[in-house]
């Protein structure tokens, strides 16, 4: 019987070793994309203003990059706050920690490379080697075309400096070990031409991360069709509200013209559109509105191309549910 405990004891002892080993691995020798790219970018014109168009009105930089105001139908930035971080991703909101958007005006990466920038953005992992937080959905922005990377970047670079110092953000355990092992290299593709309709649609609607709030997930697992909705964000009040089918079945956007699509959105671009006052427990929404609303309309319209041929699934979503 001794030498049974021993044998178990000793099994034992390998497995922690083993266990303690791999997690060291994790812990110091990830994330392992390669070093920053050694590259600088054009501040041309015609850089910044394509720059300044994807950061806010498709990828959306300056929307999580800024304070959004909740107490207004689909939060709008604050105005002074954009590019200046401080939006908060707790664990009232079903994130595995307390992350918080990071300054990205020139008070915050005036001393980042323009490639340190770049691979933060394309990969994920910041100027120290450590790895962001996916709520900047990297694996996405990877996938985009280097110039239109660089044109944010000359964006960035163009932003009034503010000053805003804010709190380190930190995974619970066992995150905190998993989110070194989800930055990845880039794999960067050429934009087509707007000539070439569900392509370029595709690149748009990858740009703008679609399928990343349009999926469902649970703890970061993907457990639903992609495109059909279902996605639950959760308020801090405990208010749920959850992201649209926008597949093309008639659960989703089956149904919907390509101009009553586009209308959807140019709704909240509309002069006298004023956001509306949202109390507790009335329908509120995270899809930001009124930064998508600026998209261009050929833009637009060939994302609703795109999603046309992604394949329908029927999932009816109760969008939302106020806290008890």
């Amino acid at each position: 019987m001794k030498k049974v405990l021993r044998y178990i004891l000793f099994l034992l002892g390998i497995l922690l070793l083993l266990a303690a080993s791999g997690l060291a691995y994790i812990k110091i020798m990830l994330p392992d994309v390669g070093p920053p790219p050694d590259i600088t970018v054009e501040m041309t014109d015609e850089n910044i203003e394509r720059g300044k168009y994807l950061a806010n009105h498709v990828m959306l930089c300056m929307d999580c990059h800024a304070m959004r105001d909740w107490s207004l139908y689909a939060g709008p930035p604050m105005p002074g706050t954009e590019g200046a971080g401080g939006e908060v991703f707790d664990q009232s909101m079903n994130f595995p920690g307390r992350f918080i958007s990071r300054n990205l005006t020139p008070a915050m990466l005036g001393e980042w490379t323009d490639g340190e920038i770049f691979r933060a953005i394309t990969t994920g992992v910041s100027r120290d080697g450590s790895a962001l937080f996916p709520v900047m959905p990297y694996t996405y922005y990877g996938q985009l075309d280097e110039e239109d990377i660089k044109s944010v970047i000359a964006y960035l670079r163009t932003l009034e400096p503010i000053e805003n110092e804010l709190e380190v953000s930190k995974p619970d355990f066992p995150f905190n070990f998993i989110i070194n092992t989800i930055p990845r290299e880039a794999d960067l593709k050429p934009r087509l031409s707007s000539e070439n309709t569900l392509e370029y649609g595709k690149y748009l609607t990858t740009a703008a991360a679609c399928s990343e709030c349009h999926t469902k997930q649970v703890q970061g697992q993907v457990v639903g069709e992609p495109f059909a909705g279902g996605f639950e964000f959760t308020f801090p009040n405990g208010d749920v509200v959850r992201s649209a089918n926008i597949t093309p079945h008639e659960t989703g956007i089956g149904n919907m013209t390509k101009e009553q699509f586009v209308q959807r959105f140019k709704t909240f671009a509309d002069s006298s559109y004023v956001s509306d006052k949202v109390e507790p427990r009335q329908f509120q929404t995270v899809m930001p509105w009124l930064m998508y609303a600026d998209m261009k309309s050929e833009d637009l319209e060939a994302i609703y191309e795109y999603l046309r041929t992604v394949d329908p699934v029927g999932n009816t979503v109760v969008r939302f549910t106020a806290a008890e």
